[in-house]
């Protein structure tokens, strides 16, 4: 009689022991964050104005929108080409394999194959860039290459610089500059 207990009673934390899995799954599905886009555009062309002057074109295969998140972004997957207008007829033309815009700061992560190029043949290549909207400032930590388009060029880890390229700030860099004036 005692083995017929012992065996219903090991039966029945059995059946509790599987019964608890199975709530622990649920419990486990209820309390994840499922990050999905509320909405999905193809084949975008968004222009960005400033007192009625077109300060941006931003161009995109693809565009995932998040902004529904507490901190909310577009996501661009299929790469991003952006042409940036200055007051005058400078134009600065960007391109990247990915990115990314944070709704709340106005940042703009670009990620592989990152090109600044700009109307008079300044060109910057790097694997990521971010771009300040607000400054109109561009920045990063990684590894670039600069060419200014008569023959100087500089590299190497961190750079910072305006849209114009202006000003140019580096951390460490190695190069040969021509044309000094």
């Amino acid at each position: 009689m005692k083995k017929l207990h012992y065996i219903a009673s090991l039966i029945m934390l059995t059946v509790v022991l599987l019964s608890c899995e199975s709530n622990f799954h649920d419990v486990q599905r209820f309390n994840s964050v499922a990050f999905n886009p509320i909405g999905e555009s193809e084949n975008i062309n968004l222009k960005y104005t400033d007192s009625g002057r077109v300060s941006a074109i931003l161009v995109s295969p693809l565009m995932k929108d998040y902004t529904q998140l507490e901190n909310g972004y577009n996501e661009f997957p299929k790469g991003v080409d952006i042409t940036l207008f200055d007051k005058g007829v400078q134009k600065t033309r960007v391109l990247a394999d990915y990115g990314i815009r944070y709704e709340n700061t106005d940042i703009i992560d670009l990620q592989g194959n990152v090109r600044v190029s700009t109307l008079d043949g300044k060109l910057l290549t790097t694997d990521q860039l971010y771009f300040d909207q607000k400054n109109e400032w561009f920045y990063t930590e990684k590894y670039f290459k600069f060419t200014d388009g008569r023959g100087s060029n500089l590299e190497g880890p961190g750079v910072d610089f305006s849209k114009d390229f202006k000003v140019f700030n580096m951390q460490q860099n190695q190069g040969i500059i021509n044309n000094v004036q």
